[in-house]
Formats: structure tokens, sequence, C-alpha cells
């Protein structure tokens, strides 16, 4: 019997780990033990998922947040560690990009545990973001490489993962896995009077939420879009600690604000707007997987397939060009097509891994 010991802490995460603890379960040979960092904590962030996606509660729940980066990962480790020396797993696998994933990886490798990544390979080529540092060192240091694109595979080739010990797979996006798996069961939010066409807005990175100068410009365009398209924003708790602050912009009477939304809700507002205006690197992903196109209030973005292909706009987050490319989207939507992120197979390819890895 092979033990995975998972490290999640993030909404995201909850969601790629609903994919793949279903097919992990489903194999013989295989037992997991989930850790939950607590890097997410608030309801709506986090129990809702478990709820909602049936991934099977926590073994652990370390209940570490509300830190600065390094105060956070540091007693991520600390306590990471204590459970692994405990449940002396075969594996240990994290996913992503965020606090949870680096102290996961590096208290596993600094006791001898072999480290699985989902989501590998994803570089925005922007040092001064967290995440990135993130999943460059933790990628360095994985045994097992899940990439979800091509592009993924092609930046660790150009790194020189071709010789290190370790081992690269093409799988195709968990997210992709999870998108398939729950559609049918999305679900409109309880609380929301919906217009009949509006697009739908999530906003939390800390470069745009703590910097006032670039929030404002960010709700300076959202009002003006507002005026030709209804916006529905749920709130990410960083987010609504600023705008209670009151020192910007009055919000247009037509941005509709929410507190966060479970999984299945976001389904149903992504089945039902006409477009997503995001700092979030997995709502750009789902609003391709429902067909809607995206702006991103960010100066980059990991997930380059997407505007290549021409479904995602990298905006920034200045008022003229975020509104621009709100123009761009009205007047012509780009016409999808399937492929990108593989065919909803990643998380079987992920469990087959385990099974046949040897170390």
């Amino acid at each position: 019997m092979k033990k995975i010991l998972t490290i999640i802490g993030a909404r995201p995460q909850f969601i790629k780990a609903a994919a793949v603890s279903r097919e992990i379960a489903r194999r013989e040979g295989l037992q997991e033990v989930i850790v939950h960092t607590g890097q997410h904590f608030d309801h709506n962030m986090s129990q809702v998922f478990f709820e909602q996606m049936q991934i099977p509660e926590p073994a652990y729940n370390l209940g570490i947040h509300s830190l600065p980066h390094g105060a956070m990962t540091g007693r991520m480790l600390e306590r990471a560690e204590e459970v692994m020396l405990h449940e002396d797993p075969d594996w240990v696998m994290v996913y992503g990009d965020t606090n949870s994933t680096l102290a996961g990886a590096l208290a596993a490798k600094k006791i001898g545990l072999p480290v699985a990544h989902v989501e590998a390979g994803l570089r925005s080529f922007n040092m001064s973001m967290p995440e990135e540092i993130n999943r460059i060192l933790t990628d360095r240091i994985a045994d097992l490489l899940f990439c979800p694109t091509q592009t993924a595979l092609d930046n660790l080739e150009q790194e020189g993962f071709d010789h290190f010990e370790s081992r690269v797979l093409l799988t195709g996006d968990v997210m992709y896995d999870a998108y398939l798996h729950f559609s049918d069961l999305r679900k409109a939010p309880k609380t929301l009077k919906l217009p009949k066409k509006f697009g739908l807005v999530t906003l939390h990175r800390a470069e745009n939420t703590d910097q006032p100068a670039t929030l404002k410009q960010i709700m300076e365009a959202l009002n003006q879009i507002a005026d030709q398209l209804p916006l529905v924003l749920p709130v990410h708790p960083r987010t609504f600690k600023v705008l209670s602050h009151g020192k910007l912009p009055a919000l247009n009477k037509n941005i509709i604000i929410s507190e966060p939304v479970s999984y299945l809700e976001i389904l149903y507002l992504l089945e039902k707007c006409q477009m997503v205006l995001t700092d979030s690197g997995g709502l750009q992903k789902e609003a391709y997987f429902a067909e809607r196109p995206c702006i991103t209030l960010r100066n980059e973005t990991e997930w380059t397939e997407l505007v290549e292909a021409g479904y995602n706009i990298v905006a920034g987050n200045k008022k003229k060009n975020i509104y621009k490319a709100f123009g761009q989207y009205s007047k012509e939507r780009p016409e999808f097509s399937a492929g990108l992120y593989g065919i909803g197979n990643a998380a079987g390819m992920i469990a087959d891994a385990f099974q046949q890895t040897t170390l």
C-alpha cells in the first residue's frame, strides 16, 4: 500500500484535490492522507468546498493563516514536517503555487520524502510575484512533475529539467476534470438577484488590493463598465477589508457585491455571465472551460496559451486598458475550440503515475 500525504490550503487547491482524490480512492494499493494548512479558513473559502465537492475530510488541519509570507511558510513547514514524520508517507503531493505548496515540498525534501507537484511548469516570468517564487522552487525539488499544458512542459525543458533526476509528465489540467465532473451540479447563489446579462468579477491579489492607487484605477474601470454591463463581484475577504475603508470611488449601482461563493455557484455564474474580469489564475481557465472571454487584471499570466488563442486579454490594472479590453470583447466574442487543457483525464493519469512509479 502506497501512502500519499496531500498538502492543500487554498480554494484552487481544493478544486484540484476534488478530482485527484476521487481517482486515488478508486485505485487499489493507494491510500491518501489529507493535510489542510488552514491558509484559507473562511467557511465560504474552505469548508464549503469539502462539503459540496465531496473531498475527504482532512486528517489534519494546521490552522495557519493571516500571517506575512515568511512567517506563514515557516510555520507551515514546521508543522507539516511533524505530520510527515508521524505518518511516514511514500509520497508528498502538493498543488499549484501557494505558501502551502512550497512549505509542503520543502518539509518533505528536508526529511528525504519524494515530492509530486500538480500543476508544474507554469511561469509568469515575474519574480516579484510570491506565486512565481513558490512554483519555481517547488518544481526544482519535485520528483514527479505533472504539467497541465504543453507550454508548461516546454518551460521545464528550457530550464534543463531533462537533466535532473525527476520525472515530467504532460497530464492535462485537473481543473478541467473538476469542471466536467461538477458542471451538472452547478447551482444559483441563493443571496444574489442576477441581472439578465452581467459580467463576473473577482479581485484578490495583493498587488491589486494592497495598493490604493492601483485599486482605485481598477474600481474606476469597473464603474465605467457597469454603465454598459452590470457586474457581479463576489468579494474576497482581503478585498472586502479594503473596500470597507471608504477611500475608494463610490460603487456604481450596477455592481452587485456578494460574499465569496462556492465552486458550484461559480460554475453557475460562469454559465450565465457574458464575460469574466479577474486577477485569479484559476478563473482564467474556468472562463475558457465555460467559453467566456476573460479580461485579466494583472500585467502577466501563466496561462499564455489563452492569450495566444484570443480567449484572454491581459489588461493589467490601468483604467484605460481594462476598459479598452472590455470594448474589444463587447464588439466581438472569440470562437472557442477545445483541447488546450487535455481531455478531462488528468487526475486519472496522476493516480496511475503513483501506482506505477517507484523510487
